[in-house]
């Protein structure tokens, strides 16, 4: 019984970690180091409910865990960094295409929003997911979810488009 417990809670994992990896990075605001703690702890409280869990809908119990996640640990203003006498060695940079630029000018906007306006707008447009499904993760009226989202768009076009012109 354990062992097909442990397969399919592993099979689920290796099958999703990349898209629930990507979606613990945007509510982070992109931190890659917050976002694999983030769906480590999601992933913890999983198994342990996993074997109710399993057949209904283990993804969305997951994202309902990182955007609560996500918006205590904003919250906090420690996260268990300690400082060191040196820094490591940071890799070398290969040839970085517009994609990435882009991606990486929308996490900075993102990182910008609320927790909540940030996960609202993660979970209704790259989630995809309806606003009812969107005020059940964040727990909250669908009302409230929508003002959230919007809130969170309006102020990503602010953000984008407020490009500075190079001085010279």
């Amino acid at each position: 019984m354990e062992q097909s417990r442990a397969e399919g809670f592993d099979g689920f994992v290796a099958a999703r970690w990349s898209a629930l990896f990507h979606l613990a990075r945007l509510l982070v605001g992109g931190d890659r180091h917050r976002a694999e703690d983030l769906l480590q702890e999601a992933l913890v409280k999983l198994w342990f409910v996993w074997p109710k869990i399993a057949e209904k809908a283990p993804e969305a119990y997951v994202r309902k865990v990182l955007a609560r996640a996500a918006a205590r640990s904003a919250r906090r203003r420690w996260w268990g960094e300690r400082p060191v006498e040196r820094l490591p060695d940071l890799a070398e940079a290969g040839d970085v295409s517009a994609s990435v630029v882009e991606r990486s000018r929308l996490e900075a906007a993102l990182a910008q929003l609320p927790p909540r306006q940030r996960a609202a707008v993660v979970l209704r447009y790259y989630q995809d997911l309806p606003e009812r499904q969107v005020a059940e993760v964040l727990g909250c009226p669908v009302g409230t979810a929508r003002s959230h989202a919007s809130r969170g768009v309006a102020r990503l076009r602010r953000i984008l488009t407020d490009v500075i012109e190079p001085v010279g």
